[in-house]
């Protein structure tokens, strides 16, 4: 007799066709060589993912053509315009948060409420940068996040420009008493970002007075780009500031010429007490395993320019939308979805550190995070960091949005690493972010110009279909996934 237990599912690493392996047959759909394994007692697991293909194909229409239409959109707009930006520490967030409580009760969600955050006070202030010599121009600038201010009277002194630490290092006896001005080539913003983080922290340890970073960013119309910086307790404070793309090459090209640049620096910028702030809870309670929980969201706060409509109203407002959608279809799934909108992210993810520090002794309840802070542009896939076994799972969840062209898995290790769901992720929960065509993210990204402008309705409202669809499918497994 031939039971399952004798067989083995291969998926080929080249077409992603199925091959069954038995011990005495290879039966299989290509004509690849086989690279992944995966045991065949998965395969109930992916046909029991695969029963939800009818309850995918609802939630689809109903986010893509049906009453759900540009609903996340419509919301997110008539909140950005209410509210504007968002920084952690504000009553103007604090007001937005009471606006979002209220709002997702009435929509009909489940145990709302808002869970205690403390959070950092920054205060930007009037600020400017004028370049004195070789002649009169007012800069584009925008004072980093913690910065400390300048003197009453500012900062008036020479100038001296570097591409990089290295040069910044050789060139150390130039820069005593000097503004420091990076002008660092853009080689992707998790390697580039270095400079606005830890700029200020090395300028100070050769003296340097103030700095002045070129945006993180590969694209500008003189639009300067904010961010959080740190300092180091043992290194003396200096003021901080973005400048434009446009602004730094400038004062590259007149160094380079031999010119004498001269800068007359202001912020006013203020370290204020810690102030009090929420996470946002939400959810739709499990039918079968209430205690056991898939967890989606996103960051609420924002920087204190633009509207925070990318920077993450978008990613925040898909959250809410995918409990909605679920909602809106009178679903159940056997566990608990539950979305956080986290507070004070940008600051340093104070709120996914408070809620994972509040609720971390559940941790073995949890059976998905997932987490959307890079945009909600064209969905097409997700980042998966979890077990190979779960990853076989996720990909068949996936395989059920191949109308949307939301099919891809791309796994990379510690996906929440420096997020909201990073605590989760490294205790071995499996996590998931949103992948979506998010090319053009950081010409926005912390600046004036993340406006609802940037978002579109329709990208809106497949990210609101991959995220419910996903969430959904997992929440409603009679399994949770396996971990590492």
């Amino acid at each position: 007799m031939i039971d399952d237990k004798m067989f083995f599912l291969l998926d080929c690493a080249l077409c992603k066709s199925p091959i069954y392996v038995a011990l005495f047959l290879l039966t299989s759909g290509c004509n690849c060589s086989p690279l992944l394994f995966r045991p065949h007692h998965l395969t109930s697991v992916v046909k029991e993912v695969q029963s939800n293909q009818e309850t995918v194909d609802k939630i689809i229409n109903l986010s893509l053509s049906g009453k759900a239409k540009s609903q996340s959109y419509n919301r997110l707009a008539e909140f950005t315009d209410t509210f504007g930006n968002r920084v952690a520490g504000s009553q103007n967030l604090e007001n937005a948060i009471d606006y979002l409580l209220k709002n997702i009760s009435e929509d009909g969600q489940e145990n709302v409420h808002g869970e205690a955050v403390t959070v950092p006070k920054w205060v930007r202030g009037n600020e400017y940068a004028y370049l004195t010599s070789p002649r009169m121009y007012k800069m584009a600038i925008l004072g980093l996040g913690s910065s400390i201010g300048t003197p009453a009277e500012g900062i008036t002194a020479e100038a001296i420009v570097v591409n990089s630490f290295d040069e910044l290092h050789q060139r150390a006896a130039e820069a005593k008493g000097k503004i420091v001005v990076y002008n660092e080539e853009y080689h992707g913003y998790g390697n580039t970002v270095n400079y606005r983080t830890l700029g200020a922290v090395e300028a100070a340890k050769v003296g340097g007075v103030a700095s002045l970073i070129r945006s993180v960013t590969p694209f500008s119309i003189n639009s300067p780009h904010t961010g959080h910086q740190d300092y180091s307790k043992d290194v003396r404070k200096i003021p901080t500031a973005c400048i434009t793309i446009e602004d730094a090459e400038m004062l590259a090209r007149m160094q380079k010429r031999g010119t004498k640049i001269v800068i007359k620096f202001y912020m006013e910028a203020q370290n204020l007490p810690d102030a009090q702030s929420r996470n946002i809870v939400a959810e739709i309670v499990g039918s079968k395993y209430p205690e056991q929980v898939v967890l989606f969201g996103g960051h609420i706060d924002s920087w204190d320019v633009g509207q925070g409509a990318m920077d993450d109203g978008g990613g925040a407002f898909i959250a809410w939308q995918a409990l909605s959608l679920i909602r809106q279809l009178g679903l159940r799934p056997k566990r608990t979805m539950r979305m956080v909108m986290f507070t004070g992210e940008e600051e340093g993810h104070f709120g996914g550190q408070a809620y994972f520090s509040a609720h971390k002794t559940d941790v073995n309840n949890y059976d998905l995070v997932m987490e959307s802070d890079m945009g909600t542009f064209t969905p097409y896939g997700l980042t998966f960091d979890g077990s190979q076994k779960a990853k076989v799972i996720m990909q068949s969840v996936l395989d059920m949005l191949k109308r949307i062209n939301a099919t891809e898995l791309k796994y990379v290790n510690n996906t929440g690493d420096n997020g909201d769901t990073g605590g989760w992720v490294n205790a071995g929960v499996p996590g998931v972010a949103l992948l979506n065509r998010n090319e053009n993210y950081f010409d926005f990204h912390h600046t004036n110009g993340d406006t609802i402008t940037v978002q579109d309705p329709h990208m809106m409202d497949l990210c609101s279909a991959v995220w419910a669809s996903v969430a959904y499918t997992v929440a409603n497994l009679e399994e949770m996934l396996p971990r590492k």
